[in-house]
């Protein structure tokens, strides 16, 4: 009988001993640390600060995790494994949001180049007339008359002073005379329509010109 009793609890310290001895997930910890940094050399702390804080946090609570089970005989890495799944799926999230952050930013910033390059040619702009002819349009766009402005039966006349570019596109346009439903409508047809280039003793000049645009309901 005491043969039969020992037996079964020195199974039972084996089978503690080999679970107590379970290895943590070094390769699942080190793709998620690999993930997080490669989430700020991209720039995801400029271009995408919450996802990079979102994996922050998730890192931080695969860390207390693995300082957790470090204080324990018994451990178990289930929990451990999981946290290091989130943690890379959090910052392989933040990687891609910051290449997406990034590429809106430099679109923005290319758009802010051109805008500027456009108001500059336009304050050097002259008025259509005397030794500029008028150039001819090659592009025309009508304006889409707005659903609300056709059920008011809003109509009338828009007038536009557009800046026609030295390549015959128009880089800017303002309302001189308005009908605030109309137009946005207007602006965004001219701002489609290109010319022949305005010239100025046959050299390409940015020119002046002034359109209206009829709404008839």
């Amino acid at each position: 009988m005491r043969v039969i009793v020992r037996f079964p609890a020195i199974v039972l310290s084996l089978a503690i001993t080999v679970t107590g001895c379970a290895s943590p997930p070094n390769a699942d910890v080190d793709a998620a640390k690999a993930a997080l940094d490669k989430a700020a050399t991209d720039g995801a702390g400029q271009y995408a600060p919450e996802s990079l804080r979102a994996a922050q946090d998730a890192r931080a609570a695969l860390e207390v995790e693995l300082k957790g089970q470090e204080d324990k005989w018994f451990k178990s890495y289930d929990k451990t494994k999981e946290l290091a799944a989130a943690a890379k799926a959090a910052g392989d999230k933040a990687a891609a949001d910051a290449v997406a952050g990034k590429e809106k930013a430099d679109a923005v910033a290319v758009k802010a180049k051109a805008d500027a390059a456009a108001r500059t040619k336009a304050k050097a702009a002259v008025r259509i007339g005397g030794q500029i002819k008028t150039p001819t349009k090659i592009k025309d766009v009508k304006p889409v008359y707005p659903a609300i402005a056709r059920s008011a039966r809003v109509a009338g006349a828009v007038t536009i002073e557009a800046t026609i570019g030295p390549e015959g596109k128009v880089i800017d346009a303002k309302v001189v005379r308005s009908i605030p439903l109309l137009d946005q409508a207007a602006l965004d047809a001219v701002r489609q329509w290109e010319y022949t280039p305005p010239l100025l003793n046959g050299v390409p000049v940015p020119a002046l010109v002034t359109v209206t645009i009829n709404f008839t309901p």
